[in-house]
Parts: C-alpha cells; structure tokens; sequence
C-alpha cells in the first residue's frame, strides 16, 4: 500500500511478517545446534533497519549484527534488550557509545582495546564487564586478528582489565563454493586459534568466550549449522550463526553446484521487499524516434511509451536500459533508452489499456510474474546484496 504522504510514485513495501516467518524457517534449520544472529547491517540490506531489526526481535532474534556504532545506537534505541554485535568494529572516540549503549564490538587490533580501555575505565566500569568478540583472520586478509599476532591480543585481557573475551568470531570467505576447500581450509585455522585461546583460558579470568560465531546464510542453508555446533560444543562454546541475504528471503546462489539442501530450503523464504512505482504518463511516438539520451533506443514502428517515476538515483541500474523489463498490468515491458537519473521509459506497446497512475513492479511480483533480485543482479553482472542495498534512500520504505 502506498502511503498516503507520498508526493513522488516510488516506493518499497516490506512484509515485515514475512522476514518473522524467514527467521524461523531458518531457525528450524539449525535445529538447536546454533543460535542465530539476525543481520540488520546496512539498513537491514536496503530493507530499512527500523522496520527490520524489531521483526527480527518479534521472530526470537537475541542478537542483531550491524555495520557501525552510529548503527548500533540506532538498533538500540529499537529493540532495547537485544544484543547487538558490531561487526565492523569501533572507530576511534566511538569507545564511550559502546558502553554507554551496551554493544558488544568486534575487535582484532590492539588500539580498538585501548579505545574501549580507555571508555570503560572513564565510565567506571567493572572488570570483565564490557563484551567483545575477537575476530580471527583464517584466510579472509580483511578483518582479523593473525594466529602469529593473537597472543599479544589474549594477552590484553588481564584480570583487571573491563573488558571481557566474550566471542569468537570469524569470516568464511567462500561459504557459497560447494567443493567446500577454502571453507576447509579456513575452519582448520580456526580450529587452531581456539586451542591457543583455550590454551590461556585457566590462567586468564577475562578470557572465557561463550560463543563461536561462524558462518552465514549460505552455511546455514547448506547444512553447516551441524559441523559448526560440534565445533563449538568441542571447546566449549556455543555456536552462533550470522543469516543476512536469507533472512530476507533470498538465497545465495551456489558455484559449481547447488548442494541438494540448499534447494529445498530456497523453496521454504518468502522475499520481504517489492519495488514499485506508477505510469507518469503516456506517449505515442512514431518510427524512427529517438528515446532518451544518446539515442541509444530508436523506433522501428509506431510505439506507445509510458513514463516511470524512477531512475538511477532511486536505484535502478543504469545498464538495465535496452536490457530489461518491468512488470505493469501484470506483463512485462521493456525498458527503453536509457535510464535517467528520475525518470525510465517502458515500452508498452503490447500491453492493452495501460494508463498513468498505473502501478509498475520493479522487482517483486505482479499477477503471475515475477523480477526477482537475482533477475537485476544477472542483468547487471553484480550480486543481490547490492541489488537490495543501492536501493536509494530517498525511495520510501513502508511495512505492509
């Protein structure tokens, strides 16, 4: 439904009921051997983060991932009692946010201690009383602790320290490769900083992590959830896993080949966000008119062309031009020459009876026709999350 303020035709619908019941298919995946973190960064993947990170919460979510510490406040302020893991760790003089909200910070550097040191001191904290999880690098080169720099890092948490070795976390750089090799590789180091950090635990106070955070949507529904609890259970933890594109009812495609659990369990999410906008108005051009800038589009037979209030400013790709088709009266139209900043062109020739006001789908379905996220991110040689996440802000978000 479009909302009754809205001035410019250009809108995103998000079922927020179907992210709750995506939660708990996926719950049911894991069947006990993992607890699940709802990932919400990034405005919840375009999806918005205020209609979002609450569902995921109403759903059975205890913990929430986001980007940033700006983003965690935000979280916070919606879903007062979740836990919420920042995954991109703090900046300097964010160290007083963490504590004052509560966060738990991922950490992998020696000056991020310093910073919340420093925080939790200046506030009066306790030893021991201010969560973090220690992410190890297994093979990512992006975020991480090194095995070789790790004792330096457990060594920081001393019986007088505030801060407390709560988690450990990691990244699996290629958990959607279903030779499963890289992922090998990566749980075998793993499995190595966790005997060092088990190694110091009796003679550090501070350093008694709960749980062990691996893995993300593609893990899960690829049946992972069952290694990763074993893991946990084996040095004593319990097993957190991170869904995020799944949580919102998409599933990662899979390279060479899709293990046969991961197919059954794309038929069981609903996706949450459709993508519309309206006919502005309608035009009838004659062959041999040029449509849009650069003439990339010329008639070759009288045309009838309806104009969208949507462009690549909202989002919409701008190689999607001469190359894609949208949903309006419950067929797809070709978009025409290219696409502005505001506005796009479909051509609707074909299509009987179309009329400005006309709902279009830009990705979600319309009577039996479907533009799926997939269908934007193979048209434009990128990936769903980007798909989702380019959707502009200006685009109004509204929960159906």
């Amino acid at each position: 439904m479009e909302p009754s303020n809205s001035t410019r035709p250009c809108w995103v619908e998000i079922s927020t009921q179907s992210l709750e019941d995506n939660y708990l298919f996926l719950n049911s995946l894991a069947d006990g051997r993992a607890e699940l973190l709802a990932v919400v960064k990034s405005d919840a993947y375009g999806h918005s983060l205020a209609l979002c990170a609450p569902a995921a919460v109403r759903a059975g979510a205890r913990w929430l991932g986001v980007t940033s510490v700006d983003e965690a406040m935000a979280a916070r302020a919606l879903c007062p009692d979740a836990r919420i893991l920042v995954l991109c760790g703090c900046f300097p003089g964010e160290g007083p946010a963490v504590v004052e909200h509560g966060l738990t910070p991922v950490v992998w550097e020696p000056w991020q201690l310093d910073e919340l040191e420093g925080a939790a001191r200046a506030a009066g904290a306790a030893a021991g009383s201010i969560p973090v999880h220690l992410e190890i690098d297994t093979g990512m080169s992006r975020q991480g602790a090194s095995l070789d720099h790790l004792p330096g890092i457990l060594a920081r948490f001393s019986a007088a320290s505030p801060l407390r070795l709560d988690g450990v976390l990691t990244h699996l750089l290629a958990p959607d490769e279903s030779d499963g090799r890289a992922t090998e590789a990566q749980m075998a180091r793993l499995n190595q900083a966790l005997k060092q950090i088990a190694a110091v635990k009796t003679a550090a106070p501070a350093i008694r992590p709960e749980w062990l955070s691996v893995g993300s949507s593609a893990s899960l529904l690829s049946g992972a959830a069952a290694r990763i609890g074993a893991l946990a259970q084996r040095w004593s933890m319990k097993a957190l896993m991170r869904p995020g594109l799944a949580l919102y009812g998409v599933a990662p495609q899979f390279e060479p080949d899709e293990p046969p659990a991961v197919a059954s369990s794309r038929a069981g999410l609903q996706p949450v966000l459709t993508w519309k906008t309206r006919v502005v108005s309608l035009r009838t051009v004659s062959a041999g008119a040029v449509v849009g800038y650069n003439g990339t589009f010329v008639a070759t037979e009288p045309m009838r062309l309806a104009l969208l209030a949507v462009g690549y400013a909202d989002g919409l790709d701008r190689r999607l031009g001469n190359n894609f088709s949208l949903l309006v009266r419950g067929q797809r139209a070709p978009l025409v020459g290219r696409v502005s900043m505001d506005l796009a062109v479909l051509d609707v020739t074909e299509i009987d009876a179309v009329q400005p006001g006309d709902e279009v789908v830009i990705l979600g379905s319309q009577g039996s026709e479907t533009i799926s996220a997939d269908d934007h991110a193979e048209a434009t040689g990128t990936i769903p999350w980007e798909v989702f996440t380019r959707i502009g802000a200006r685009v109004r978000r509204i929960e159906t």
